[in-house]
C-alpha cells in the first residue's frame, strides 16, 4: 500500500485530487475495514496539517470545531451547555482509546447512520467548512451526510471544520442513544435535542435530530415546530404525532427491527427533550 504524508493543506488537497487515495487521521475506522477486507491503493495521512488542528474556539456568532479535534478533546473542552448532548455523545463513542483518537472529522466524513456525534451537532444546526482547488466552502451537516457511507465532499476536497452557531445563555441541550450496552455497541437508536428559550421562557429554537433510523442521521422538523412557542414546562407534554417521526424509515437488521426502533426514537427523542427542559429550566431559575 501506497502512504503519503500531506505536509500542509494544500499538499493534501493536491494529493487527493492527484491520486484519488482516501484521508487517514485517526484511522479509527479504516483500519477495521481494512483488516474486514477492504483494500486501498493508498492513504494521505493528514494527522500532521496545522490548518485542521488547533482548539475549539468561538469566533464571533460561530464555534469553530477543528476537523482533528478528539472526542476526547470534546469531552474536556470548556463549552456552554448548548454542547452538553455532543459531550455526551463523545463520551459514548467506542471506549478510550477510540475516544483519544478518533476525530470529529473522521465521524462525519465516515457517514455511518449510526454515528454517534452526528446527530448532537446536526441538532445544533451545524455546518461544515471544505476545502478543495477552488477555495473554501459551507455547507450544512444536513446536507453534507447524504446516505449511508456518502457524503457531499467532492474527490479532490478535504473536511477542515465544524461551525457552530453560537447560542445564548438560554439553551440546553441532551442525548440519548440505545443499544445492547452503553458503551463499545452500534446503537439500535440515538437522538439530540436542543433547546434555546427567550427572555419570557418561551422556545425560539428546537433542534431535534435521530441517528441510527434511516440510511443517515435525520431532523424532524415537524417536532421541532410544534415546540416553537411553548414555554419550558410544556416541552415533555407535546403529544408527538405520527408526523413528527414521519422522516425515519429504519430497517430491519441484527439489532432491531424497523418498526421498534421508530417506536425507541420517539422515546429517545422525548427523553432527550424533557433532560434538555430540566437543565433549560434550572439556567433560568
Amino acid at each position: 500500500m501506497d502512504y503519503r504524508r500531506a505536509a500542509d493543506l494544500q499538499d493534501a488537497v493536491r494529493l487527493r485530487q492527484s491520486m484519488g487515495y482516501p484521508f487517514v487521521a485517526g484511522g479509527t475506522d479504516i483500519y477495521p475495514a481494512i483488516e474486514n477486507g477492504a483494500r486501498f491503493p493508498g492513504l494521505i495521512d493528514v494527522s500532521k496539517v496545522e490548518a485542521l488542528r488547533g482548539e475549539i474556539r468561538r469566533e464571533g456568532g460561530e464555534w469553530i470545531i477543528p476537523a482533528m479535534a478528539t472526542w476526547s478533546e470534546i469531552i474536556a473542552a470548556k463549552l456552554p451547555p448548548q454542547f452538553d448532548a455532543l459531550k455526551q455523545a463523545a463520551s459514548e463513542v467506542g471506549g478510550r482509546q477510540i475516544q483519544n483518537t478518533g476525530t470529529v472529522a473522521g465521524n462525519i466524513c465516515n457517514a455511518s447512520p449510526a454515528a454517534d456525534g452526528i446527530p448532537a451537532l446536526m441538532a445544533m444546526d451545524a455546518k461544515i467548512s471544505v476545502a478543495g482547488p477552488s477555495g473554501m466552502r459551507e455547507v450544512p451537516l444536513e446536507k453534507f451526510v447524504l446516505g449511508n457511507r456518502k457524503t457531499d465532499l467532492h474527490g479532490d476536497e478535504i473536511l477542515c471544520a465544524v461551525k457552530v452557531p453560537a447560542r445564548s445563555g438560554r439553551t440546553a441541550s441532551a442525548f440519548r442513544k440505545l443499544g445492547a450496552r452503553r458503551y463499545l455497541v452500534i446503537s439500535i437508536a440515538m437522538a439530540a435535542a436542543v433547546l434555546e428559550c427567550d427572555a419570557a421562557e418561551k422556545i425560539v429554537y428546537a433542534g431535534i435530530s435521530v441517528g441510527a433510523c434511516a440510511a443517515r442521521s435525520l431532523r424532524l422538523p415537524a417536532w421541532e415546530k410544534a415546540l416553537h412557542g411553548r414555554s419550558i414546562g410544556e416541552v415533555g407534554s407535546v403529544e408527538p404525532a405520527p408526523a413528527f417521526l414521519a422522516p425515519l424509515a429504519p430497517m430491519d437488521d441484527i439489532r432491531g427491527k424497523g418498526e421498534y426502533r421508530k417506536h425507541a426514537a420517539g422515546v429517545l427523542v422525548r427523553e432527550a427533550l424533557v433532560k434538555a427542559a430540566e437543565r433549560l429550566n434550572e439556567q433560568v431559575a
